[in-house]
């Protein structure tokens, strides 16, 4: 059959699909949040972009702001690749700073051609609404299978800066460098170095990009990305860098990518992550990745980092919660399950489904039904652990947003996938008779 717009299998320019509450431009390419920061009473964040689809665009950081970290302005791009300049075929990753009533940006400038991308910084006199033009802080690494994405943060009076690498000898590594005015930077012992293996199942890494480091009860904790030349991007992994590096996984869904960190916020250390599209590249329309919602992160007692949203999400609720078994909800939503062995399902139609099983210690997301769409992923994602029935959260905090699933345990467990129904709402959710229910709106 050849695909046109009125086949089922056909995802196209299905307005039912498209996030409103995650930040997410109107048309072209998303992918890796960078540098959010609180300027005055607004949070300003960041985000690689392209305004179109064809990734052969450079980069640019486009830019939106927020007075609650759930309500975002978008905003022209406050950074732009500068021909002939450092970062002339793209603006890529890294990080903001306030550098007395300047905002700094850190972030790494490609340049076709050049084995490494290099570090810079530029700096904005407009409370980050815009940068100008940028200089090379750090020279380029030599015999680095990667190098990019600086992280910069101050602690104890002086000034630190992660970069992401990795060699072919000693395997993922972030590089470490220390500064007492952001401008001449030393080189110091990497902060944390790992041979590539495997642990918990999960990919450690030819190379680390996107290193965030996150002060926690005391403790030094890094997020990194893991990746690899041959696959490309693998997981989010956490780890303590001051003992032997365990890396965990960070978010246990299907589409949860590129961390980026605020590690001073009014709620406390705040990640962000691109959420990715869950879809085979045919069955994109006119724009492409989505920003997570922000999560406040902790450490668990087994020194994984936890999750949950920030506070602010409850103010997107619509009405009081009803009974969520048998609601006619529209694609934004939120569904609290309590704890106890259960199930929620979303039925999109007759034979697209999305289900969550709460069982014992473990949460299930099953996507296998959840469109006919020849383009969308399928699959199972489960975590362990899951429950905390002394926390005082729900066991499962399930949050809707078009395509977006996130699901949020009671013991900060958190998977975020994709889902693609074909069938427009209104659907139908099915769940314990304790469940609640809100519509959510922007």
């Amino acid at each position: 059959m050849t695909q046109t717009q009125s086949d089922p299998r056909t995802i196209g320019a299905v307005a039912h699909l498209r996030p409103a509450y995650h930040v997410r431009p109107p048309r072209g390419y998303l992918n890796d949040p960078n540098g959010p920061i609180e300027v005055g009473q607004d949070v300003h964040l960041y985000f690689q972009f392209r305004p179109a689809l064809d990734l052969e665009v450079p980069v640019e950081w486009a830019h939106a702001s927020s007075p609650d970290y759930v309500r975002w302005n978008l905003h022209r791009p406050a950074m732009a690749p500068q021909p002939g300049g450092p970062d002339t075929d793209g603006c890529w990753s890294g990080n903001t700073v306030l550098d007395g009533d300047r905002v700094r940006a850190f972030y790494s400038g490609r340049v076709e051609g050049r084995p490494y991308q290099s570090v810079l910084t530029a700096a904005s006199d407009d409370g980050g609404a815009s940068f100008g033009p940028a200089r090379q802080v750090v020279p380029d690494p030599a015999g680095a299978v990667m190098f990019r994405d600086p992280f910069v943060w101050k602690e104890n009076g002086t000034w630190w800066m992660a970069v992401g690498a990795g060699y072919v000898d000693r395997g993922a590594s972030i590089a470490l460098y220390r500064s007492t005015d952001l401008s001449l930077w030393t080189a110091v012992d990497p902060l944390a170095e790992l041979p590539r293996s495997r642990v918990g199942g999960e990919d450690t890494g030819a190379a680390w990009e996107c290193p965030q480091v996150l002060t926690l009860d005391g403790r030094r904790i890094a997020v990194v990305a893991s990746w690899s030349p041959e696959g490309g991007p693998a997981e989010v992994l956490s780890f303590d860098v001051d003992v032997p590096v365990v890396p965990r996984r960070v978010d246990h869904g299907s589409n949860f990518y590129a961390a980026s960190a605020l590690r001073d916020s009014r709620f406390g250390p705040l990640l962000f992550g691109w959420l990715t599209e869950g879809r085979d590249r045919p069955g994109w329309d006119d724009w492409a990745g989505v920003i997570s919602l922000p999560r406040v992160v902790w450490l668990g007692a087994d020194s994984s980092l936890r999750s949950a949203p920030v506070p602010t999400v409850d103010t997107l609720r619509v009405g009081a919660a009803v009974g969520a078994d048998g609601v006619s909800t529209g694609a934004q939503c939120e569904i609290a399950v309590p704890h106890g062995a259960g199930q929620v399902v979303l039925h999109f139609g007759e034979r697209e489904r999305l289900e969550i099983t709460l069982d014992a210690d473990t949460l299930t997301i099953d996507r296998t039904e959840a469109s006919l769409s020849r383009h969308a992923h399928d699959g199972r994602m489960q975590v362990a652990d899951a429950f905390d029935p002394a926390s005082g959260r729900p066991a499962a905090r399930v949050l809707v947003d078009g395509s977006v699933v996130e699901v949020f345990t009671s013991a900060g467990r958190v998977l975020s996938t994709r889902v693609y129904p074909t069938t427009p709402p209104p659907w139908r959710v099915e769940a314990p008779a304790n469940a609640q229910y809100w519509g959510l709106a922007r």
